[in-house]
C-alpha cells in the first residue's frame, strides 16, 4: 500500500494533502479499500455463483485474519465490523504517511460447483489476423489468472459519490470521469462539473468544495495516481 500516487505540479495543490489529512485522516477512503478486500470484489465474476468465499488477509508480519466475504456487500460501506477497521486504520496509516510501507497479503478462496466455469482475466489483441483468435485468456504458469489492473480496479470501486448513484446504487471504480466502460458511460463529466478536473481546480486554488464527498474523490483520484497540475486559465 502506497502514499499517494500522483505527481502534482504545484506548490498550491501539494499542500492540500496534508489538509486533507488533518481533517479527515483518510478513514473514510482506507474503509471503503478494506471493505473491498474483505468483500473479495477483486474476484469480479468468480464471486457470483460461489458457495462460499473466504479472503485471508496477513499485514506484514502479523497474524492472518480471515474474512467471510459473501457477509460484506458490494455497494454500502458502512457495514464495517473490528476485523475490517483494523485493517482500515493500518490502511489508513500508510496513506498518511505515519509508516512508510504497509505490506498486504491477500489469498482468496471460493468454492464453486464441480466443473463450473472461472472468468479469468482477458489479453488485449490489437492485430487480430484472419482466422486469429480473438479472445486469449490470460494465464500464469498455465494457470487461469487476473490482471493487475483488473485487481486495481475492483480495490478502487468506491465511488458512491457520482450524481447518478442514488438511481443506480452501484459503486463504481474511481476514474478521472468516472467512466465504467464496460457501459461505455462516464458518469462524471465536465458539463456537470463533477469530474475531477474541476473539482481539481478548484480544489488546488484552495476553494472549498461542496461537500466531503468531493473532497474523498478528489484525494481517491490522487491515491490512484497520474499527473496532475492545476489548469493554466484565468
Amino acid at each position: 500500500m502506497a502514499q499517494l500516487g500522483a505527481l502534482c505540479i504545484s506548490n498550491l495543490c501539494a499542500t492540500k494533502p496534508n489538509s486533507y489529512i488533518q481533517q479527515y485522516g483518510f478513514t473514510e477512503l482506507a474503509k471503503r479499500y478494506a471493505l473491498n478486500i474483505a468483500n473479495a470484489r477483486f474476484l469480479w465474476r468468480n464471486r457470483v455463483g460461489a458457495e462460499k468465499v473466504e479472503v485471508i488477509v496477513t499485514v506484514n508480519d502479523q497474524p492472518e485474519v480471515s474474512f467471510n466475504a459473501l457477509e460484506y456487500p458490494l455497494h454500502d460501506f458502512d457495514q464495517v465490523d473490528e476485523k475490517v477497521q483494523n485493517l482500515a486504520n493500518q490502511i489508513a496509516q500508510a496513506l498518511r504517511g505515519e509508516i512508510p510501507y504497509l505490506l498486504i497479503k491477500i489469498e482468496a478462496y471460493a468454492l464453486v460447483g464441480k466443473a463450473q466455469e472461472v472468468y479469468p482475466s482477458e489479453e488485449l489483441v490489437l492485430d487480430k489476423g484472419k482466422g486469429d483468435k480473438s479472445k486469449i485468456l490470460y494465464h500464469v504458469n498455465d494457470v487461469a489468472a487476473m490482471h493487475s489492473q483488473k485487481i486495481g480496479n475492483a480495490l478502487r470501486t468506491v465511488d458512491t459519490w457520482y450524481p447518478e448513484f442514488d438511481e443506480k446504487k452501484t459503486a463504481i471504480a474511481i476514474e478521472p470521469y468516472g467512466a465504467v466502460t464496460n457501459l461505455g458511460k462516464a458518469y462524471r463529466t465536465p458539463k456537470d462539473k463533477k469530474d475531477f478536473f474541476s473539482l481539481f481546480d478548484k480544489y488546488a486554488l484552495g476553494e472549498s468544495l461542496e461537500n466531503p464527498e468531493q473532497e474523498h474523490y478528489v484525494m481517491a483520484v490522487l491515491v490512484r495516481g497520474g499527473v496532475f497540475g492545476q489548469s493554466g486559465k484565468e
